[in-house]
């Protein structure tokens, strides 16, 4: 599983920094996961969860749609934890 910063996260969805943030709090993006330490501030976002959201994208998904993939794909970082 790759983890991809947030530089290479905007290249791919060819979004501005505010826009992405945004949508976080929209919900129609994934939040992203801390990489470092316990004081570590270094976030990534998991590759194959931004890959789906561009893929629901351009199948036409509305936002609605957007955001039950985006909490799936948060739910099953649960299920990856405890694993």
């Amino acid at each position: 599983m790759k983890l991809i910063k947030l530089p290479e996260v905007l290249g791919l969805t060819a979004k501005s920094r505010s826009t992405h943030y945004s949508e976080i709090h929209e919900g129609v993006m994934t939040p992203p996961v801390k990489i470092g330490g316990e004081n570590s501030q270094s976030v990534a976002w998991p590759e194959y969860e931004i890959n789906a959201i561009n893929a629901a994208r351009i199948a036409g998904k509305s936002d609605a749609e957007i955001r039950n993939l985006v909490a799936a794909l948060v739910a099953d970082r649960q299920s990856i934890r405890g694993a």
